[in-house]
């Protein structure tokens, strides 16, 4: 049975995982804390945090860069609110998601709560990306372009398997667990560009716990959610999804943390924009455009590439982060995409309102589906002096235009420092970079906190 075969991978305590599989899994902690911390200080993670106080907290785990302890599940909800809150976090082609914001804060609220080992955090990192990159090739691109958002949807069930891991349940437990979150499985595309967006991937993060959770206190749910055709895959997945029997007999062979692996972000917006934005950046120096001879600028994306970039008219930061219209003018007339690139000011500004007038975005004919992640884009940038195209079939941060060590650390440094000082930052990515050798995540987790914190 596929959901027991499924249960009995999770749970195998002999898995042979190289370590480079080990260090792809510290990087994804990296990379997500960093984008957590930057994220505390936005409104949505403020009104979290308000909400956790007011509902009184049993303290088991920390919630990132705030002082504030509450249960594990809720603390893996706000921090994975945290982690997405600026769409800055990493993605993966087969999940056509963002694993990590459901799966770090699961694992490390567990984590904490248990007094796992670094390496053991690690390894239900792998596990846990290697159920959700497995699950969402079985959904096929189908189950996203049909509106659903699978860092959230499938993500649940990559945060289940990694907390059981870590809780030590059974192979029976687990398949119990598996089946709680089948009915925790939600998330909506329409949602993007609002706080819910964020919010799909703290649910998953909390689903997952609590799913864990109950199945080890005895809880139950259907022990073979992925099997027959009223199973969850059959329910909810695309046409063009692969037989997920085959899938799980490629388990770690080789492990998705390796290939296809992860792809971190340079930009803080939706992956659908950054192939266009790498191509800009490099077209700018090279043909020395300047924003006010550009007459037009045209985009192509072929299937699947732009289904996220939903918003054509953008009003607010949060907006912003999916439209092409404005990223491509915001490139252009700032020559950079940061941080502050998203806020309602910078994109209510009259000179990027006018620019934004002449991008246009089209589509390229092709019989396949693409995404975010995996893909091309065309550009065409027209002024006086003539017309200048690119083809952008690369993506970057991905496996084949990577983030170096030195932007890892710097995109974290600079993340992290929006909540904490130099040298916290500097002792936090420390102990990340070493989290393979800690015998309990805990010091790791309460380093996200400032020491000035009240």
């Amino acid at each position: 049975m596929l959901t027991e075969k499924m249960a009995e991978f999770v749970m195998d305590k002999n898995l042979d995982m190289p370590s480079e599989a080990l260090d792809n899994a510290r990087d994804a902690l990296i990379d997500t804390i960093g984008c957590a911390l930057a994220g505390t200080p936005e409104e949505v993670s403020r009104i979290v945090v308000r909400y956790l106080r007011s509902q009184g907290c049993n303290p088991q785990a920390t919630v990132w860069g705030v002082g504030l302890a509450a249960t594990a599940s809720d603390a893996a909800f706000a921090n994975g609110v945290f982690a997405h809150a600026l769409d800055y976090d990493d993605t993966q082609s087969n999940l056509r998601g963002h694993p990590s914001a459901a799966l770090v804060p699961a694992i490390l609220a567990v984590g904490e709560h248990t007094h796992a080992s670094g390496e053991d955090a690690l390894r239900a990192y792998a596990i846990g990306l290697e159920i959700a990159g497995k699950l969402g090739r079985a959904f096929g691109d189908g189950h996203y372009l049909h509106g659903w958002h699978t860092t959230a949807t499938v993500g649940v069930f990559a945060a289940t398997a990694a907390a059981g891991r870590l809780l030590g349940l059974s192979v029976e437990q687990l398949r119990h667990a598996l089946g709680i979150a089948a009915s925790e499985s939600s998330g909506l595309v329409r949602n993007f560009g609002t706080m819910t967006k964020p919010f799909n991937a703290g649910h998953a993060a909390r689903s997952g716990v609590i799913a864990a959770m109950l199945a080890k206190a005895g809880f139950t749910a259907d022990t073979s959610i992925f099997d027959g055709e009223d199973g969850f895959l059959s329910t909810y997945g695309g046409t063009d999804g692969q037989p997920l029997g085959e899938l799980l007999d490629r388990l770690a062979k080789p492990w998705e943390v390796i290939k296809p692996g992860l792809f971190f972000k340079r930009w803080p917006c939706c992956y659908c924009n950054h192939r266009s934005i790498g191509g800009l950046l490099q077209m700018i120096p090279q043909h020395g455009l300047t924003p006010d001879e550009i007459e037009t600028v045209e985009i192509g994306f072929p299937p699947g590439s732009d289904t996220a970039l939903i918003a054509s008219d953008p009003c607010t930061g949060l907006q912003g982060k999916f439209s092409i219209e404005y990223v491509a003018a915001a490139t252009l007339l700032d020559g950079k995409v940061t941080l502050e690139s998203f806020t309602d000011e910078k994109v209510n500004r009259p000179d990027v309102r006018r620019l934004m007038q002449k991008v246009r975005r089209y589509r390229i004919e092709d019989t396949r589906t693409f995404a975010g992640t995996v893909g091309y884009n065309d550009i065409t940038v027209r002024t006086a002096r003539g017309e200048f195209k690119m083809h952008v079939d690369k993506t970057p941060g991905s496996p084949v235009w990577p983030v170096s060590e030195a932007e890892r650390d710097a995109k974290f440094l600079d993340c992290a420092g929006r909540v904490l000082d130099a040298a916290e930052a500097r002792g936090l990515l420390d102990l990340l970079l070493n989290c393979r050798s800690l015998a309990d995540v805990e010091p790791l987790v309460r380093a996200t906190v400032p020491r000035t914190n009240p």
